[in-house]
């Protein structure tokens, strides 16, 4: 398949299989006689899998090691420590949850009290917004 081919089948740029390319998540395509990257169908695949573990929350780093394990030590596609990595990543975004719920909380308080202005607010010993811990950074 061209590069262009590929690119829209698993709905991504040019510009970003290239990109995919040059860090190593897709293997170095070959050439047609014409000098155009030819890439194998499964390469539609593996460009699909890297967006999806984009949108759980994995950096390409990540994908790259868990890519190159599944190749390297399984096979090609195997999840190769993909549930250590996922239960590493679980608790990642349950931490980043319990924070956003934490402001999304005092957001709420700060509106409820009427909190309009920042450094009146600031200065108010019982404004629920920690302007001033932040500020200093507690």
């Amino acid at each position: 398949m061209r590069s262009s081919e590929v690119a829209a089948a698993a709905g991504v740029n040019l510009q970003t299989l290239r990109y995919y390319e040059r860090r190593g998540l897709l293997d170095e395509p070959d050439r047609s006689l014409g000098g155009h990257r030819m890439y194998p169908p499964e390469t539609v695949t593996t460009l699909r899998v890297i967006k999806a573990a984009q949108r759980l929350g994995f950096t390409l780093t990540e994908v790259s090691d868990l890519l190159d394990t599944a190749r390297h030590r399984h096979g090609r596609g195997e999840g190769a420590g993909l549930q250590a990595r996922a239960r590493e990543k679980l608790v990642a975004v349950e931490a980043k949850i319990a924070d956003l719920t934490v402001i999304a909380e005092t957001l709420r308080a700060g509106i409820a009290a009427g909190c309009d202005d920042l450094e009146t607010c600031a200065g108010d010993p019982a404004c629920p917004l920690p302007f001033t811990e932040i500020g200093r950074g507690r």
